[in-house]
Formats: C-alpha cells, structure tokens, sequence
C-alpha cells in the first residue's frame, strides 16, 4: 500500500469538559455531564481502541486530553460517584426490562441497555481499575494514538491576552499537567476553542510544544498566503507549526443539513425516557430537585423530520455506518487524488473534532471510527492515517507563514465568548489576572506555608474563572444559572483571598474550605505569573 500512497487523513479528537467536582454535596446535576462522556464517548472510544489492537490493525488517532478533564478522570471522589450513577442506571434499566415486555422491540433495546450499562461498570471497576487515563496512556505507549495538551482550563487566548502572563500560565498548567499523567512532554496543543493569536506562540516555545491546530480560516488568511492551504502545515514567524482543520471533511460530519450524524437510522439524542416515561415511575432516577433529565435510555431512532418517531435499529444503524465509511473513505480518495499532483510532498487532511460528538451527540460515532479505521487498513486506497508529529518528523520543510486570529466558534472569530450576555465576566477577570501578576510580584517565591498556600489557591480559581466554557455556555443559553455561579464563586473567591494575603490576615478554615472544593493542579506553582 505504501507505494500508491498519495497523502494521509488525520482525526484529531477534542476530549474536554469544565472543572466540575463538589464534595460538599450529591445534588449536582453538572456532574452528570463527566458520566455521560464516560458512558457514551470515552469508554466506546478505549474499547474500539481494544479491538483494533487485538485485531492487529495499525490505525492512528489524536486525541487532546484536557487539564480539567485529566483532574476529573483522577478524582477519586468522581470515580466514586460515576459508580454510582452506573448502578442507579442499571437499575432503572431493569426497571425497563419489565416495563417494556409488552414490546419486544422495545424489549430487546431495554435489554441492550441493561447490558451496556452493566458492561461499563465491570469495564470501569475490574478493566481500568476506575482508571481512564492509564487505559489513554496504554494506545498512546503502544503508538497508535497521540495525546496533545490544552490550555490548563480552556482559556480562550484571543482575549486573555490583554495580559500575556495569563495566557503563559495557561499554557504552563497544561504541559505541566501532561507531564504528570504521561511521564514526558507534550509535542502539540489543542488551542481552546481554536483560538489563535500570536502573542503566545513564545510562551507555546518556551514551554516545547511544537504544533498546534487552528480553524480553517487561521491558516487560508495567513500572511504569506500558504501555497497549499490547509492541506500542508505553515510555521508561524514565532516558531510554531500550525495544521488547520480541513473544511470538506468536516462538513460531512459536522453539516446539520447532511452530515453522517444526521442519518434517519441513528439514535435520535433528543428521545429520552427521562423526559417521557411517568413521572412518578423516573423520579428517582432524574434530578434530586425533580427536573427531568436524560437518563440515556433513548428507544427512537431520528426517522426524519417528524415527530412520529419509529424505534431505534441497531442493525439498520451498523448498515447506515457501513454506507457513511465508504462514503466517507471515498471522499478521501478522490479529495487527495485531486490535490496530490500540485504538491511536492503528500497533502494530510486534518480532520479535528469535538470527542464529545463521538458517541454522546453521535451514539454511533465511535463505531463509526472503528469501521472506518479497519476499512482504512484493509481496503486499497491512497492514504494512510497519521499523528501531526508524525507528518512534521517525515515533512519536516515548512512554509513560513503567520496565521490568521481566528477561533473555531461562530463567524470563525470571538463573539461566542465577548457579547452582550457575557461581557460584564470579562473586565472582573483582566482585574483579577492583573492582580495575580502582582501578587506573584509582591511574594516572590514566598516561604511562608499559609501564605504559599494561599498564594497556591488564588491560582487555581483564576484559572477555573478563565475557562471558556462559562462564557460558552451563557452565550447559548443552556445551565447559564450555573455558569454565572461559577464565575461568581471563583472571583469571589479569588478576590476575597487577594485582599486576605496582602492584609496578611489569611482565614485558615476559608482557604482549607475551598481547597476542598476546587481542589485541582495539586503541584501548581504561583510564579508561574512571575
């Protein structure tokens, strides 16, 4: 195959989640959010993995890992109540078993699902040992995937850089969190919300990452115009190579029109007996405050736009999964038979995406992956799957060329995280940035232990304030109660620690207090602000 090899495809995935962990209490529904990912994404992903490994398919995969996510996936306290939640379900999909005997559709899909929650508990407990990050590690050590960084909670640099300080310990924090959980140094970076500016190509040197991705845009608009568009990786005047996400391939997944995910045979994401089933009967299995939520027991599959729903196949979906991989196959094919002749070098085709979308928002998706990367392997075609370290080891002559600010959010630039609904957060965290920047300037290197310990928290909850998610999830207008209170708790926080270490009148049981709380990047160094 290596002889009629014309170019290669590389699937970068985005796993990230928000820094949700409260130990003070059971009732919070923003955790379901980690469970879910679990169940439906990260979990189906390591098994695929598995079996391609054990079916001696050579495949490569990317995957960004983030910081938050790394500190949620080692939370003991989480690990702990993810089991719990599993044998909650497990328990409603008895439940189910019986309810639905007067179907045997139905029955047979509520008996798939006490299988696969069941699955996932021994999986989780007796596999990985509650240990998702060791399982990651196993493919990225054996060389079939590899794991890039992120800013350390998705801070979107393109505004925070008003004080660079904040974008260089957001890059800190990630590869200082990488290196923890992977024993070496990260080659690459998932920008959050692929927001470049040039301003932190330094601080990405400085601290050795060699590549990031960026939106489309970022790279067709850069200056020089690269004679290959996204099709070859640039190297910006700061030293940095950036690969840009390939339009063509992305559409057809991520298009709401025809993308794959779209198919009238896949489960349909917004049927769920959480929302249908008596409300009497599901109680006890949705929200303590009694709001329904989903439960991921979902019998209907999308049959189109109707709302006379039929039930889900899960036979009719592996054929729709069958059709879409050669499609999309295919299209590879033809895309760099047409574009390998102009170039001297094989094009690669960057294909990134948010993991999520793979098995929570597209249940299918990651036997989608599987299939694809089997028929990848098997199949005669033109290309081959690659990491982007690998493309820059065997490619390593470069364009020179600076990208373009660009983020991957809505019209390509920052107005999902600067609008109206969200704009008031903005000036409390350049206010709060600056203020870390002094205190690590007014304390360097203190010695004091309550003082460094303080020093220490203040860090942590400018970081959790940063995250991009809080300003993403007001501008669409979903949990915006909840991101509000984050914010607020964190600058508060913050704040109120900033005035205590300058007073040098530091509340012990305070600070202890929402240690507990915020208890993330445990090893984390304040001058990092210095």
């Amino acid at each position: 195959m290596e002889n009629n090899l014309n170019g290669y495809v590389s699937f970068v995935l985005h796993a990230h989640l928000p820094f949700v962990h409260h130990p003070e209490s059971d009732d919070y529904l923003e955790e379901q959010w980690l469970f879910e990912a679990i169940c439906e994404t990260y979990i189906p992903l390591l098994l695929n993995f598995k079996k391609l490994e054990d079916e001696n398919v050579d495949f490569r995969i990317t995957m960004s890992l983030t910081p938050p996510l790394l500190n949620m996936l080692d939370s003991k306290l989480l690990q702990k109540k993810y089991i719990n939640y599993l044998k909650q379900h497990i328990e409603l999909a008895k439940k189910e078993v019986k309810r639905t005997i007067y179907d045997n559709r139905l029955n047979e899909l509520s008996k798939y699902y006490l299988n696969r929650y069941t699955n996932d508990l021994h999986v989780f407990k007796d596999i990985y040992k509650c240990n998702l990050i060791s399982a990651f590690k196993h493919f990225q050590d054996i060389g079939v995937l590899e794991i890039i960084t992120c800013g350390a909670t998705h801070g979107y640099f393109p505004i925070l850089y008003v004080n660079e300080k904040t974008i260089k310990a957001q890059i800190a924090v990630g590869v200082q969190t990488y290196k923890k959980y992977f024993g070496k140094s990260p080659r690459g970076i998932w920008l959050p919300e692929c927001g470049y500016v040039p301003e932190a190509d330094k601080y990405l040197k400085e601290f050795g990452i060699e590549y990031v991705i960026t939106e489309t845009h970022g790279i067709l608009y850069a200056n020089p115009t690269p004679i290959y568009g996204t099709y070859a990786p640039i190297v910006s005047n700061g030293g940095v190579i950036c690969f840009g996400r390939d339009a063509e391939s992305s559409r057809q997944v991520w298009s709401s029109i025809n993308g794959y995910p779209g198919d009238v045979n896949y489960r349909e994401f917004y049927r769920d007996i959480g929302y249908e089933a008596d409300y009497d009967y599901i109680k006890p299995y949705i929200a303590h405050n009694g709001v329904r939520v989903n439960t991921g027991i979902k019998y209907y599959r999308i049959t189109g736009k109707t709302d006379n729903k039929d039930y889900y196949n899960l036979e009719w979906a592996k054929d729709s999964i069958n059709k879409q991989t050669g499609h999309f196959f295919d299209s590879r094919n033809t895309q760099i038979n047409s574009i390998a002749p102009f170039m001297d070098r094989p094009p690669i085709i960057v294909c990134p995406y948010d993991a999520e979308l793979y098995g929570h928002w597209w249940y299918e998706g990651p036997d989608f992956l599987y299939t694809l990367f089997k028929k990848i392997y098997f199949d005669k075609c033109n290309f081959k799957l690659i990491t982007p370290s690998e493309y820059i080891d065997k490619y390593p002559e470069i364009q020179i060329s600076s990208p373009c600010r660009s983020s991957w959010g809505a019209n390509g630039y920052s107005e999902v995280w600067l609008n109206p609904t969200n704009d008031y957060a903005h000036k409390h965290l350049h206010v709060a940035g600056d203020r870390m920047v002094e205190l690590s300037g007014l304390f360097p290197n203190e010695e004091d232990d309550l003082k460094r310990f303080a020093l220490n928290q203040c860090a942590r909850e400018l970081l959790l304030a940063q995250s991009s998610d809080w300003l993403f999830i007001i501008t669409n207008g979903t949990m915006v109660e909840y991101a509000h209170k984050r914010i607020k708790e964190h600058i508060g926080r913050f704040t109120k620690l900033y005035f205590q270490i300058k007073k040098d009148n530091i509340d012990k049981d305070f600070l202890q207090d929402i240690y507990e709380k915020d208890k993330i990047f445990e090893d984390i160094n304040y001058m990092i602000y210095y």
